[in-house]
């Protein structure tokens, strides 16, 4: 037996949805713009992934896997597991900044928003990733 809802609970619900859609699209204007500048190869770009030293592959590595999380968080099946590569990315991106010396509060802020939306959408993906059994 369920137990029903009260109406303060499916407003707070609400609330913390129309909350995560509003990361989402935070998260998707910013990594869209990220993403297309290093596959575009914008000067600033090529000059900050010159500078870790790891060569230009990770650039379009990451370009490619900002534009494939933005795509993820456009699809609610998959905006959870998308967010939570992108929180991957990030924690990548801040070890490498501390690394480098080139501290962002941007790549923590995104870091923390991302992780935000992987830890609300968190049961999408467990139903994404649950073992489809037969029947």
């Amino acid at each position: 037996m369920r137990m029903q809802e009260r109406p303060s609970d499916v407003r707070s619900s609400q609330a913390a949805d129309i909350s995560l859609w509003v990361c989402q699209a935070l998260l998707v204007l910013v990594f869209l713009a990220a993403g297309s500048a290093k596959l575009l190869g914008a000067e600033a770009m090529v000059e900050a992934f010159d500078d870790i030293g790891a060569g230009q592959w990770l650039r379009y590595f990451t370009g490619v896997a900002e534009v494939a999380g933005v795509l993820g968080l456009l699809v609610p099946r998959l905006a959870g597991l998308a967010a939570l590569g992108l929180t991957g990315l990030m924690i990548g991106a801040v070890i490498t900044n501390v690394i480098t010396d080139a501290f962002s509060i941007l790549a923590v802020v995104l870091l923390l928003l991302s992780a935000t939306v992987a830890w609300g959408r968190r049961e999408r993906t467990r139903a994404l990733l649950r073992p489809v059994t037969v029947g």
